[in-house]
């Protein structure tokens, strides 16, 4: 029997200055990686006439409305992102309670809920990630393979770190930056200085 061996992925943690139970502190958005995540994203496209034409064209790996739906309704969900035009969100709506909690629930805060379905599906294939502060004020994702070797993962961090001082909430005080760790899928946790981060920016 040939074993497959699955390639490691770098992740990263971010320990933030927030309270996450407070509407006014919470932190999350999206970044495109710029090289990428290294991970095959099927994107499925809630749309219908000249938008599923355009989704298809775009790369999506599933386009279709009711039928989508009633799919997912019955236990389907062969996909990893999911993207709509406002005008099908009354009817993902019906089966926001299966999506929400698995994270595939299109959203306009986000670029999933479109009229620019191309421009949304191709930013996704190219290495486009959310991201969204845990209870205990953790951030944690992945930036990628560890084969893409220091630069390469180095980039995607600075665009991952950018991204989170952005998303930095007008009411956090104090030092909102506290604590960053890497580790690949199977390995130790390794903390960086914060301080230091400054340095390599």
């Amino acid at each position: 029997m040939q074993i497959k061996w699955l390639e490691e992925s770098v992740d990263v943690a971010f320990r933030l200055g927030v309270n996450p139970r407070h509407a006014d502190q919470m932190v999350r958005g999206s970044v495109v990686l710029p090289n990428g995540t290294g991970k095959k994203v099927r994107v499925l496209a809630f749309a219908k006439g000249e938008k599923e034409k355009e989704a298809k064209e775009a790369g999506a790996d599933y386009v279709g409305a009711e039928e989508l739906i009633e799919k997912i309704k019955k236990g389907w969900l062969e996909f990893d992102k999911a993207v709509a035009t406002p005008d099908m969100m009354s009817m993902v709506g019906r089966i926001g309670k299966i999506l929400g909690p698995r994270g595939l629930m299109p959203n306009p805060k986000l670029g999933t809920v479109t009229f620019d379905l191309a421009n949304a599906i191709k930013e996704i294939k190219k290495g486009k990630i959310d991201f969204k502060v845990e209870k205990a004020g953790i951030v944690h994702l992945s930036i990628g393979k560890v084969s893409f070797g220091t630069d390469k993962l180095l980039d995607n961090f600075n665009a991952v770190l950018d991204a989170i001082i952005k998303a930095k909430p007008p009411s956090s005080k104090g030092t909102y930056l506290k604590g960053i760790a890497f580790s690949t899928t199977m390995g130790p946790g390794i903390k960086i200085d914060t301080q230091s981060i400054k340095k390599v920016i």
